[in-house]
């Protein structure tokens, strides 16, 4: 017997439940899982959730799974992306009934995944290898959501995982792996507490150890804790570089206000002031909120005060190509290079879809924004001879993305305009989806942001320094440069993907064989 074939008796009390029910306990399940995210780091909850939801889709039909996955999907976005209200309404001018709104919709539309996924599943492909097949569709789904519409990669259930017993997954299945994990091991767990409810009352501890789900989960949890002990990359041989990071603090509402602008840029030079003996300084996403071809008088002050203290500059500055205006970074001083972002924020930065919904957006006096994506294949920055890898806000958030860019660098870096996110858990989120990509790319991440958090992450994915939130402070430390390359670098996601659809394809091949 296989240990997905384990526990499928009536005796199951969750599935014996009415199906509001079910769905009111898919909806806490889901709820429960952004426990498991920082700030909160509960990891283990994650599983939980997934064996919750696994649990409360035992003998449903197709529908009935939808409905379920659906009131899942809206527990965990509720509860995960409830900054999303905060950046509506704080900072797009809606008002608390049409922010409210608007993030309803959000949340109900992200829950739309989860409810196709359930139903999918359900209808075609549990039934060989139900657990595995159930954590092969949630990984897909996760892959769906951070492709369609420009994605939304957010809440994937492996980010939990960047330093917990099983973070060595990272470096050789990345994020994707770490999320079949979970997903796998929640339904593993289900299938446990199935099989133990299915047994009589003094045979449910043989019950239990007969189960092959119990050793399928002890081989796998063993396997991946096992493997964090695997170094994949190491230190070059060379002096540390001293990093100076400025969070500059300065409130959204003002910042792109013409009469606050010169005060915000003072504000940089001040706080930089003790950070010229560092190597590289960075100033956050768009610290300089003006077009860098428009000020060379502001330009060229900053290169010539890094040049006398011999450091680099890195800094946010918008800037203008033949493609059109960008958010970009800059490197000055001892530095070279220019990036300009790839993945814009969709209505941040630009608005999708945009002949549908300008005259709504103006309508109800929300912000219309038009920049235009860097092309495709840019050069990495450079400061002195070390490459580093430039992500702006949004971009450190898409796992492949970040590795086509990162994995020939010696360094990542990573700016940001966290304070569109307010007090919320946007932004701890955020700074642990950038830890996750050091686990898998194996290299130190200098991470700046405007408001917080500000961080040094080093190649375990663990921050070893950073800055308190809704401060105007500096950061200060020293990192290594990195060489080698991890599995996920070098192979990326498509080792987890083609596991995914293979599982997909044999259900559904099995399926059809049967009709």
């Amino acid at each position: 017997m296989s240990p997905d074939n384990a526990g499928t008796a009536d005796a199951d009390t969750v599935s014996a439940l009415p199906l509001t029910v079910r769905a009111v306990l898919g909806a806490i399940a889901g709820a429960v899982v952004p426990l498991s995210f920082n700030p909160f780091n509960m990891w283990p909850l994650g599983m939980f959730g997934m064996a919750l939801l696994y649990l409360c889709l035992q003998q449903t039909t197709a529908r009935e799974a939808g409905r379920i996955g659906f009131a899942f999907g809206l527990g965990l976005f509720g509860v995960g992306a409830s900054w999303i209200y905060v950046s509506i309404h704080d900072y797009g001018n809606a008002s608390p009934f049409l922010a409210g709104l608007i993030t309803l919709v959000f949340v109900a539309f992200m829950a739309l995944y989860n409810g196709v996924q359930a139903w999918a599943w359900r209808r075609y492909v549990s039934a060989l290898a139900p657990a595995v097949s159930f954590a092969a569709s949630w990984v897909l789904c996760e892959v769906f959501r951070a492709w369609f519409l420009t994605g939304f990669p957010w809440l994937f259930l492996g980010y939990a995982h960047v330093t917990s017993p099983l973070s060595g997954v990272a470096p050789v299945f990345g994020v994707y792996g770490l999320s079949l994990l979970v997903a796998l091991s929640g339904a593993w767990l289900a299938q446990l507490v199935l099989a133990v409810r299915s047994a009589p009352t003094k045979q449910r501890v043989a019950a239990l150890v007969k189960t092959p789900a119990l050793w399928a989960l002890v081989a796998v949890q063993l396997a991946a804790f096992a493997s964090t002990h695997i170094e994949w990359t190491h230190a070059i041989q060379r002096e540390p570089l001293r990093i100076g990071l400025v969070q500059g603090n300065i409130p959204q509402e003002v910042k792109f206000r013409a009469e606050a602008i010169q005060d915000g840029l003072d504000r940089h030079v001040e706080l930089t002031a003790p950070l010229w003996q560092s190597d590289l300084v960075v100033w956050p996403e768009t610290a300089i909120p003006l077009v860098m071809q428009s000020e060379p008088e502001l330009m060229a002050s900053l290169t010539a005060q890094a040049n006398r203290n011999n450091a680099a500059l890195i800094t946010g500055v918008f800037s203008r190509s033949e493609l059109g205006l960008h958010n970009s970074l800059v490197a000055v001083g001892n530095g070279s290079g220019e990036w300009h972002k790839q993945k814009l924020v969709p209505f941040g930065e630009y608005v999708p879809l945009r002949n549908v919904v300008e005259n709504l957006l103006q309508l109800f006096d929300l912000p219309l924004s038009s920049l235009t994506p860097g092309a495709y294949e840019q050069p990495l920055l450079h400061v002195d001879d070390l490459t580093i890898a430039p992500y702006i806000c949004y971009e450190v958030v898409y796992p492949d993305f970040a590795r086509r860019v990162g994995r020939g660098a010696d360094l990542l870096l990573t700016v940001s305009n966290d304070t569109w996110f307010g007090n919320s858990l946007g932004p701890p989120q955020h700074l642990q989806m950038a830890a996750m990509r050091a686990r898998e790319l194996g290299r130190y991440m200098v991470r700046a942001t405007s408001n917080g958090i500000s961080a040094l992450i080093d190649p375990q994915g663990r921050v070893i320094a950073q800055t308190a939130q809704f401060q105007a402070e500096t950061l200060q430390g020293s990192v290594l440069a990195f060489e080698g390359t991890t599995p996920f670098a070098r192979w990326g996601s498509w080792p987890v993907w083609l596991f995914c659809l293979s599982v997909i394809g044999l259900n559904l091949w099995r399926r059809r064989s049967h009709y």
